[in-house]
């Protein structure tokens, strides 16, 4: 009967780990969108954050349009440039509705993502993109609440090291509530579909 129980726990828990960052269903893309559902999740709601310019920032200051929030370094070689660049041709394929798209970077090294060094990087893919920032005693409980990941892995110098983390991004609505999941990979022309969709609600 014991191991029955454990069994029964084990279960249990491979279910809670293998459903990730949605609270939704498996089939929770039957809402129409290409990214996963997680509208009236209780994490990753909101954050006061300073942006590359000294400004502070909520979700308020961007009302009106849709949101997507993606956390990385400047220094990272693939996910993150590739993320960005996704989320920049998203915004071209929106055309007139584009300028309703805000795109946010999340630093989670701020040791070296300084002001003008993040500027400089959100620059090169879009000037209305916007690198947010908080300190490195702020970072675990900012990371906590959006259920993102992210560990330093030592380099051959100090400086040299890079950083393992999420690579998913999230999508808000234009109330600024968190809506949607999207995974690494998934593509412009989804994410774009998906930003029409919140538009037209």
């Amino acid at each position: 009967m014991n191991t029955l129980r454990r069994l029964t726990v084990l279960g249990g828990l491979c279910a809670a780990l293998l459903s990730g960052c949605s609270d939704k269903p498996a089939d929770a893309t039957a809402s129409g969108f290409a990214s996963i559902d997680i509208t009236g999740a209780d994490y990753a709601t909101g954050f006061q954050l300073t942006d590359h310019n000294g400004q502070q920032r909520t979700l308020a200051d961007f009302k009106g349009k849709v949101v997507v929030v993606f956390f990385g370094y400047t220094q990272c070689p693939d996910v993150c440039p590739t993320s960005l660049g996704e989320l920049a041709e998203a915004k071209r394929l929106l055309g007139a509705d584009g300028d309703k798209l805000q795109g946010l970077f999340v630093s989670v090294d701020p040791a070296r993502d300084t002001p003008e060094v993040m500027k400089q990087y959100m620059a090169s893919f879009d000037p209305s993109f916007l690198a947010l920032y908080t300190t490195a005693d702020g970072l675990p409980e900012l990371a906590k609440r959006f259920r993102v990941y992210y560990k330093k892995v030592d380099g051959q110098t100090a400086t040299s090291y890079t950083m393992d983390h999420s690579a998913g991004s999230y999508v808000y609505d234009t109330q600024g509530r968190v809506r949607l999941y999207t995974r690494y990979g998934s593509g412009a022309p989804a994410l774009a579909g998906d930003v029409k969709k919140l538009l037209a609600e």
